[in-house]
Formats: C-alpha cells, structure tokens, sequence
C-alpha cells in the first residue's frame, strides 16, 4: 500500500500536502482501494469556507458512498475539475491527479493534530 512519507493524513483518510499556505487535499490509497471504482466526486465552490473535521464533499463508488472531511480549516481556493468529469483518476493516481482541493489554511496549527505516514500505516493495520 502507497503512504507517501512527505504528506500528513487524518484517521478519516484524507492526506494532505503543505505547501506555503495552501493545503492540497485529496483522500488516501487506502481508501480508494476500501470505496472501489469510484464514479462521483462532489466538491465545494471554490471560495467556500471549510473547518478541520467536517465534511466538505462526498464521493460516490460502487461500494459505498463517504464524505470527505477537511484536514485543516480555510478557504477552498482550488478544486479539481478533472476528477469531476473522470472520477476513476481517484482510484488510478490517488496522490496526483486525483487530488480533490486545495485549501489556503486560516489555522496552520492544526497540522500539529495529523499523523505522519508511521502514525497512519499503524492506524490502517
């Protein structure tokens, strides 16, 4: 299972990479592989405002269908269109092109409260 070490993650399965002030916000491996063929993805408007630990989208597979809750706190400068039209590069490329929205963080304190890549594989065992 892919757990890149350079991203943080919370125990709802999202990841995120920092980058300045913005968040990059997408969910992990593990739980595209847990949902199955994914096949919609809602997103927020960019502009929206987005809290630590609630949901700001969903994402629809054959399995299941879960939210998707917002690591950090901020405002939504950034959504990923392509995963809109082709939901599938979830499951294909979960850290790349299957990102869901990046986040200009309002708290960066609130890092401090994700795990890093051992904390998560031990989570997900």
């Amino acid at each position: 299972m892919n757990i890149p070490s350079d991203l943080k993650y919370t125990k709802d399965h999202e990841w995120i990479k920092v980058d300045g002030d913005t968040a990059t916000v997408g969910i992990t491996d593990y739980a595209q592989g847990e949902l199955g063929d994914v096949v919609y993805v809602e997103l927020p408007e960019e502009g929206a405002e987005v809290s630590m630990n609630e949901a700001f989208g969903s994402i629809e597979a054959v399995k299941a269908v879960a939210d998707i809750f917002s690591p950090v706190s901020g405002e939504v400068i950034e959504i990923n269109e392509a995963i809109q039209d082709e939901p599938e590069k979830v499951n294909q490329d979960a850290y790349g092109a299957g990102w869901m929205v990046k986040i200009r963080l309002s708290n960066p304190d609130e890092l401090s409260q994700l795990m890093d890549a051992a904390a998560y594989k031990e989570h997900i065992s």
